[in-house]
């Protein structure tokens, strides 16, 4: 893996972390209620997507098991439909699928 990979896969790290804290301690019917959750939570999806997408080819073919094409469609659903994205949608992206997305990181990080 080269720099610029492994950097990208800490960034989107970090962007798993801020999900997990912006929405502890909470159940759904409360992350449906607040906008400020649902705005942090949808940015960081967003940068996600964003990241993903900087990824070299190589690297995403290397790991093919990780499906980075629905990664950055969910960016694109966030970045240009955001008013129409479903609340119960973005919270099981966040508890469902982040936390896999947030395992392979840790796992294929080269920490220097």
């Amino acid at each position: 893996m080269n720099d610029r990979d492994n950097n990208i896969l800490k960034h989107i790290l970090e962007y798993c972390d801020k999900l997990k804290q912006f929405t502890a301690d909470m159940d759904c019917g409360a992350f449906e209620k607040s906008e400020l959750h649902k705005d942090a939570c949808s940015m960081c999806i967003l940068q996600i997507g964003e990241l993903v997408y900087n990824l070299t080819d190589e690297f995403k073919n290397t790991h093919a098991s990780i499906p980075w094409r629905q990664i950055r469609s969910v960016r694109n659903i966030v970045a240009h439909h955001y008013g129409s994205v479903d609340t119960e949608t973005l919270w099981d992206i966040i508890f469902n699928d982040i936390p896999e997305l947030k395992k392979f990181c840790e796992q294929t990080i080269i920490w220097q």
